[in-house]
């Protein structure tokens, strides 16, 4: 496939390709408050008649042709549910017809968790999550404020595709040390480059001057910009989930351009930049009341804007740091979408997070760190 030779992404929660610089710095900094109103709907399920599996791979069927109708297909199996038991058939045409999209397979399995067992999933009254909402936003809050001094090994396996296709291929690995302060401060070290030690006291050290796609922030910037009371993030409880495990409740989240105000940079000689909102899906410990996983993507992006979409699944873990347990990311998948000469081309870096330790010890890496990831199985339509 060939790539289009763009100017590469450089900066703090940035993401970038050849030239495209995305920019997912939140503009906000972080009043460690907590939020006094909490505005939430509560989605129903069952009021229409459950999809059957006909009907399901007829929608499916048509997702090649009109990709856009994606979005109602995993409404209709959020809404309504499904009435067939799923199989293995089931899901292997659903990953051939969607090219191989993450959230319609999630949504079709949380039907079948729902067919299966109705009663657990059903979500909790309105009283349990209101107060699940207002205990998870004190936590996060005050997790943020409480971040410890540490350093963290990523792994980063970068890849691009035509849009739409699914079919990525690998474009190189990178070894990157990162060094985390509790004031925010994050320090980004290449150590390795498709296998290639690289001597971190040069200038290509620096994570912003290697090129391509690069993303910072993942450990606090998002989590503060989803929660703190400027926001007025609205939340809405739309299921249930199990996530690493745990029982998690579902809401979908959304915030105005002029609140979330996501800045999204185009680099190179003609760069240009733009405010989005932000909107997206965060999974809470029904127990804990933290937050396990986040989806998030930008929002109202002008129409003549050379990048087209701009998403992040982030998925926490708990881990120890000098014997004590914090909850941080374990993987992180960024995708961009971007108009190039009349063709549309999506990127993505798939982050590992590994080796979490306290602040000044030594990155290794390791013969699995440098180990290329195999290239993604092509999904054909």
């Amino acid at each position: 496939m060939a790539v289009p030779d763009l100017v590469s992404l450089v900066a703090t929660r940035q993401t970038t390709y050849h030239g495209f610089e995305a920019s997912f710095i939140g503009m906000n900094r972080f009043l460690i408050t907590i939020f006094a109103v909490l505005l939430f709907g509560v989605a129903t399920f069952g009021q229409e008649k459950p999809l059957s599996q006909t009907e399901y791979v007829k929608m499916l069927y048509e997702l090649p042709k009109n990709p856009s109708n994606k979005g109602a297909l995993v409404e209709a199996l959020r809404r309504r549910g499904i009435e067939f038991v799923l199989n293995d058939g089931v899901r292997s045409v659903t990953r051939s017809k969607s090219a191989n999209d993450d959230e319609l397979k999630r949504a079709l399995e949380e039907a079948n968790r729902r067919r299966q067992n109705p009663t657990g999933a059903q979500l909790p009254p309105a009283a349990e999550l209101t107060a699940l909402l207002a205990k998870t936003t004190q936590k996060t809050l005050e997790a943020v404020g409480d971040m410890p001094d540490f350093v963290v090994k990523q792994q980063i396996q970068r890849s691009a595709a035509y849009a739409g296709t699914g079919n990525f291929t690998n474009l190189d690995k990178l070894i990157v040390a990162v060094s985390y302060r509790s004031s925010g401060e994050e320090t980004y070290k290449v150590l390795s480059i498709n296998g290639a030690i690289q001597n971190t006291s040069e200038a290509r050290a620096s994570y912003e001057q290697v090129g391509g796609t690069s993303s910072t922030g993942e450990f606090v910037t998002i989590l503060a910009i989803i929660f703190k009371p400027e926001s007025k993030t609205r939340f809405e409880a739309v299921d249930t989930d199990l996530i690493i495990g745990h029982r998690t409740v579902m809401f979908d989240f959304a915030i105005d351009k002029d609140r979330a105000r996501e800045l999204i940079t185009v680099g190179g000689p003609l760069g240009s930049s733009t405010i989005a909102g932000m909107r997206g899906r965060v999974w809470i410990d029904r127990d804990d009341a933290r937050v396990l996983k986040i989806e998030s993507e930008a929002t109202e992006i002008p129409a003549d804007f050379p990048i087209r979409t701009a998403r992040r699944v982030i998925d926490y873990d708990w881990v120890k740091i000098e014997d004590e347990r914090f909850l941080l990311p374990s993987v992180s998948d960024v995708r961009l979408t971007m108009s190039e000469k009349g063709k549309v081309y999506e990127t993505r870096n798939l982050i590992r997070f590994r080796n979490y330790q306290k602040y000044g010890s030594e990155v290794r890496i390791l013969d699995d760190d440098i180990k290329p990831d195999p290239e993604p199985t092509p999904t054909k339509p």
